[in-house]
């Protein structure tokens, strides 16, 4: 059982347990001699951060962590996820370091690991890392204590990498695109790129202050950009979030498509080009019944996990297939990338604007979801609720309600203290009772 990693690395409040400066030393130090070779040679890593405030810090206590177990630290400085990613398989490097919370707040931080592949680690290998973190690690000695040096090019590398994964003879002249980075680690690359292409970009979010990163902006508040695609009359939006793994795209009329609207357009696409790999989407259990409806009425499957990009990955490259992603807008063409790429993937819904010469709200809306609740509940360290017997007694009535017509999925977030509980209804009316009864019953619990 892994106590220290979510479902996407380490997360939490800076300067609070378990995101210290302190426990990210330990961690650097415990990450370093895992993947340290043992042969000789080299060792390598790469770490990436967004623009948090935090982010100097946890940068600072890892490259202390890695370089004292022998560990040559590569510092990229502010770049997106999917960067490192890249940049630790063509780097060659032993492992890659993301300092971020994605969409969290800016008080929040946390690390992301990437094994010598670009590929983030599994849980096993997450366990085990604890376990050394637990146990401590010998430090390297004296003479082969690591080196750390600056890469000031990564940005570059990096969006050359994105734009060769579209068609070589493809421009985007003649679209005005505004482009929401979060005032995160895309703040540069995403505008910078657009440009190159030929798009008359708007920029927003692009001036991080070290607390501003999703701040009434980005993929999970995309209501600003709306707002700016409207009033300049923009062909399309694209949200981003603080680390630009993940995005939501806007149409033309200012409303939002999330994604499982866009896996939808690109699974239809690639299926029509017999380049869907296994026939098959990959998503989570989070993803809307309408999508499964959708892929089922054109011969696809639709290949659900657990909430999380890097268990969609592992499915993908069990299961041979080349596209999944998450309906908060993760989207994985693995064909191109190790992990989701918001801009990259924004840019091909671009491409596909300009081949078909749709609009956006036309490729945005590719079915018509089933009526879906959310509703999150937050908790205190050390509480239990979901083994109280009035929330088992809830949880069960509403799932007896929703059978043959919907269904419902509770689970606790791995990134916050949250319980989140969805459920899928035609029938709004017993969406609505089914989600509350379980509501009401957790906050009793709490």
């Amino acid at each position: 059982m892994r106590k220290l990693f979510g479902t996407d690395g380490v997360r939490g409040t800076a300067n609070v347990a378990p995101m210290t400066a302190d426990m990210a030393l330990r961690i650097g130090a415990a990450v370093g001699r895992y993947f340290r070779r043992d042969s000789g040679g080299v060792h390598r890593v790469v770490i990436g951060k967004d623009t948090r405030l935090s982010g100097y810090m946890f940068e600072n206590a890892l490259t202390a962590g890695l370089t004292s177990t022998g560990m040559n630290v590569l510092l990229l400085g502010p770049v997106p996820t999917p960067a490192v990613g890249l940049m630790t398989r063509s780097m060659r490097a032993d492992l890659g370091v993301m300092i971020s919370a994605s969409h969290n707040p800016a008080q929040d931080n946390g690390i992301k690991f990437f094994g010598p592949d670009g590929f983030k680690l599994s849980d096993q290998a997450e366990a085990e890392i604890e376990a050394l973190v637990e146990k401590g690690v010998e430090p390297a000695q004296a003479p082969n204590i690591g080196r750390a040096k600056r890469v000031d090019d990564a940005r570059f590398r990096y969006g050359e990498r994105v734009k060769s994964s579209l068609p070589r003879d493809l421009r985007l002249d003649g679209l005005k695109v505004v482009v929401d980075c979060a005032n995160g680690a895309a703040h540069r690359a995403a505008p910078e790129i657009l440009w190159e292409l030929g798009a008359d970009v708007i920029p927003m979010g692009i001036s991080p202050d070290g607390t501003n990163i999703n701040r009434g902006c980005g993929s999970t508040q995309p209501m600003a950009a709306a707002e700016m695609v409207v009033a300049q009359g923009a062909h399309v939006g694209i949200c981003l979030d603080g680390d630009a793994d993940r995005v939501i795209m806007i149409d033309e009329n200012g409303a939002v498509a999330d994604g499982d609207q866009f896996m939808a357009l690109l699974a239809g696409r690639w299926a029509a080009e017999d380049r869907l790999a296994g026939g098959a989407l990959v998503a989570t259990v989070m993803s809307n019944l309408g999508l499964e409806r959708f892929l089922e009425s054109k011969g696809l499957r639709l290949e659900r996990t657990a909430v999380g990009d890097r268990y969609v990955v592992e499915r993908m490259r069990a299961g041979g297939f080349n596209l999944g992603g998450e309906q908060s807008g993760h989207i994985v063409m693995s064909d191109y990338a190790t992990t989701g790429d918001g801009l990259m993937a924004g840019l091909h819904f671009l491409a596909e604007m300009v081949r078909s010469g749709q609009p956006a709200s036309a490729l945005a809306r590719q079915f018509d979801p089933v009526p879906q609740l959310l509703r999150n509940v937050r908790y205190s360290a050390g509480q239990t609720p979901l083994e109280d017997a009035g929330v088992k007694a809830a949880i069960a009535a509403s799932e007896a309600d929703l059978a043959g017509t919907g269904r419902l999925l509770i689970r606790k977030s791995g990134t916050e203290p949250l319980i989140r509980v969805m459920a899928e209804c035609t029938d709004e009316a017993r969406l609505n009772a089914a989600v509350e009864r379980v509501v009401g019953a957790v906050e009793q619990a709490l």
